[in-house]
C-alpha cells in the first residue's frame, strides 16, 4: 500500500515547522542552553507533526519560490512574537536584578551567562533561576505551547498577511513590564536607599570614618540579609508576572487574529 501525499501537504508541514522552530529557538525557556541541541530538533519536529495533524490542510495552491519564502517569513515572525512575550515578562526580573545589583555593588561581580555570553549580575541570575523554577512549577511552559496551538486558529498558514499594530503592542508590554520590574525591586531599593541616607548622615557626624569602605561592606551585608528576608515576597510577585505572561500571550493572539 503506497502512501500518497496530497499536493501542498509538504509545503503546509514546512510552514507549521517554521512557526514551531521560531518559538522553540526564540523562547528563553525552550531555546536557551549550550548543550547538545538534538532535543530542540526533536521538539520542533514533534510539535510540527502534532500541530500539522491537528490544524494542517494542504495549501490551496502551489506557491512559487518567492511567495513560499514570504510565507515562511510570516511563520517565523509569528513564532518569534510568541517567544518575545516571554522575553518581555522576563525583562521585569532583569530590570529588578540590575537595579538591586547596582545598589548592592554586585554589578562589579558579574558572571558570564553561558546561554547568552554576556555578563549577568549575580542578583539577576538568582532571580531568573527563581523565575524559571516557578514558571515550570505552575506549568507556565504550557502557556507557550497552548499559545502556539491557538495561533494556527487565529492566523492559519498559507496566507500572505501580517498582523497589524504588533509594534504598538510590543511597546505597551515593554512599558508595563518595566514598571513591574520597578515594583519587583521596590522593597530592596527602599531599604538600600535608606542605608545610603544613614551612611551619608554618619559621614557628616564622624568624618574620620572611611565611609566608602564601610558603606560597601554594609550594602553587601544588608542586601544579602534583605534578599533572604524578602524571599516570601517573591511568590506573589512572580505570580503576577505569570499572569502577565498569560495576558500577554492572549493579547498577541488577538493581534495576530486582527
Amino acid at each position: 500500500m503506497e502512501l500518497a501525499l496530497q499536493p501542498g501537504m509538504l509545503e503546509a508541514f514546512g510552514l507549521h515547522a517554521a512557526r514551531a522552530a521560531a518559538l522553540v529557538v526564540g523562547a528563553p525557556l525552550l531555546g536557551s542552553g549550550t548543550g547538545f541541541s538534538a532535543y530542540k530538533v526533536a521538539l520542533i519536529m514533534g510539535l510540527a507533526l502534532l500541530l500539522h495533524g491537528t490544524h494542517g490542510e494542504p495549501l490551496a495552491h502551489q506557491p512559487g519560490g518567492i511567495e513560499y519564502g514570504v510565507l515562511m517569513l510570516r511563520e517565523v515572525v509569528i513564532g518569534l512574537a510568541l517567544a518575545f512575550t516571554l522575553h518581555i515578562v522576563l525583562l521585569a526580573v532583569r530590570v529588578a536584578g540590575e537595579m538591586v545589583g547596582h545598589e548592592m555593588g554586585f554589578n562589579m561581580a558579574s558572571i558570564v551567562d553561558p546561554a547568552t555570553g554576556v555578563n549577568t549580575p549575580v542578583v539577576t541570575q538568582l532571580w531568573e533561576i527563581f523565575f524559571y523554577l516557578g514558571l515550570l512549577a505552575v506549568d507556565g511552559h504550557h502557556l507557550l505551547l497552548r499559545g502556539l496551538d491557538a495561533s494556527f486558529d487565529r492566523a492559519p498558514v498559507g496566507e500572505v498577511a501580517f498582523a497589524q499594530d504588533m509594534h504598538l503592542l510590543a511597546g505597551d508590554m515593554f512599558v508595563q513590564m518595566f514598571e513591574a520590574g520597578l515594583v519587583f525591586a521596590a522593597p530592596m531599593l527602599v531599604l538600600l536607599f535608606t542605608l545610603s541616607v544613614l551612611m551619608g548622615v554618619l559621614a557628616r557626624l564622624v568624618p574620620q570614618l572611611n565611609v566608602n569602605e564601610l558603606g560597601f561592606t554594609a550594602r553587601v551585608a544588608v542586601g544579602l540579609v534583605a534578599l533572604l528576608a524578602f524571599v516570601p515576597l517573591l511568590a506573589p510577585a512572580l505570580s503576577r508576572l505569570y499572569e502577565g505572561l498569560d495576558v500577554g500571550i492572549g493579547r498577541t493572539l488577538d493581534a495576530l487574529g486582527g
